[in-house]
Parts: C-alpha cells; sequence; structure tokens
C-alpha cells in the first residue's frame, strides 16, 4: 500500500481530549486519504431530524418496499445535505469508490432507489455529510494526539449498537481508555 494513503480504509477514533465536540466520542471511517487531504464518514452519531423514508421523499423516490429501518447518520460536518453511502464490497456502480475489498462508497441516488428496492449493497450505512481534512491537516491532528487509529471489521463499521462503539474501536486496540491522555508524551 502506497504510505501516503496509510490511513484509508482505517477507523479514527477520537482521543478523550477532543476540543472539537463535533467529533467527541466519535470514530470515522476514513474513505479516502492521500497528499491533497483526507475524507471520512462519522459512523457511530444519527442525524435525528431525518427518516431514510423522508429523504427518498424528498428525492422523489418510492419508499422502502422492506420493512427494515434504515437510519440516517451524521456523516461530518462538511456538505451536510450530501448523502453517502458505506457499504459492503460486493455492491458495485461505475461512480463507487472502492475503498478496499470489503468496503466501498457510493454518493449516487441510484444506490438509494436500489436500497428501496431491495437490490443495494449486502450492508450499508447511510450518512449525511462527511468528515475533510486539508492538505497535511489529518496528520497534523493525529501528532497532536487529536486521533487513534485502527484497522476496522465489518461488524464495527456496520452494525447498529451507536452507544459502544467508540468503546469497542478503542479495545481494538488493545487500550484501557483510563490510561489514555490529551497530552504529548515527550523522552
Amino acid at each position: 500500500m502506497d504510505s501516503q494513503e496509510f490511513l484509508t480504509g482505517q477507523l479514527l477514533i477520537a482521543m478523550p481530549s477532543m476540543r472539537d465536540a463535533r467529533f467527541a466520542r466519535s470514530v470515522i471511517y476514513v474513505c479516502a486519504h492521500h497528499p491533497d487531504g483526507a475524507m471520512g464518514l462519522v459512523i457511530n452519531r444519527l442525524v435525528g431530524a431525518i427518516t431514510f423514508t423522508d429523504l427518498l421523499a424528498q428525492l422523489g423516490i418510492e419508499p422502502p418496499r422492506l420493512n427494515e429501518e434504515i437510519r440516517v447518520h451524521f456523516g461530518g460536518p462538511v456538505e451536510s445535505g450530501r448523502g453517502f453511502v458505506l457499504h459492503s464490497g460486493e455492491y458495485n456502480q461505475d461512480s463507487t469508490l472502492q475503498v478496499n475489498d470489503a468496503i466501498a462508497l457510493t454518493a449516487t441516488t441510484d444506490i438509494l432507489r436500489d436500497i428501496a428496492a431491495g437490490a443495494g449493497p449486502r450492508r450499508r450505512l447511510l450518512a449525511l455529510g462527511y468528515a475533510g481534512w486539508g492538505p497535511g491537516q489529518l496528520d497534523s491532528e493525529i501528532q497532536a494526539n487529536g486521533w487513534l487509529h485502527v484497522a476496522p471489521d465489518e461488524e464495527l463499521v456496520f452494525d447498529n449498537d451507536l452507544d459502544n462503539k467508540w468503546e469497542r474501536a478503542i479495545g481494538k486496540l488493545g487500550v484501557d481508555i483510563s490510561m489514555l491522555s490529551g497530552e504529548a508524551g515527550h523522552a
């Protein structure tokens, strides 16, 4: 893997000392990380004001045929009116960004139609907005102890247990939350 894209496909975990309230206790799936910046989706917060059915109605798409509850996540503060679907890798359109073999990202209304018709990806997370960083910004935030990162698993990314996702992501590192500090260490 190109070292310039080392966080693509990883989870970012906000340190307990995160000062930006929009990202406190957040877990972000990094969809792209390259010299021009980074982009990801917060995977453990919901947008409280809108449902999947509301979103479909606004877009003029027939409501879902299935009775499954599809929750709308707060993907981040950038372009909060734009929808993104993070999903399992078997679903693919021309516009799909294949993050890795297991996970992809699609941001078209076609995927919403497919989901509503029961023909969408096996697993998915619908988000409004995204988290974005300019060139070198994410690297600086990590060096300043703002974020931890860890390889994800599909269950952690797509399950509905949002209340414990932050703790479970940190647990993948084998770290005791009480031992984390926002202070940089110096030898």
